[in-house]
């Protein structure tokens, strides 16, 4: 992980204890925290806006007519 090459030394120590305590290599550990942190940042951005709804084209014009009445 490229984020356990920018820790400090005592970062990386909190972080191992951290792993340990829940039964976890550091590698992954880190890569659960890099997970979450993506799937929280997913859950804040904004939904992206609706499609504009398209108009129908020949044949579906033709249906619409067929379906109303005289």
């Amino acid at each position: 992980m490229a984020e356990s090459k920018t820790m400090t030394a005592a970062q990386r120590s909190y972080e191992e204890k951290r792993a340990k305590k829940a039964g976890m290599t550091l590698d992954r550990w880190l890569a659960t925290k890099q997970a979450e942190r993506v799937a929280e940042a997913r859950a804040a951005a904004p939904p992206p806006p609706p499609k504009p709804e398209k108009k129908p084209g020949f044949f579906g014009r033709l249906l619409e007519r067929a379906q109303k009445p005289f």
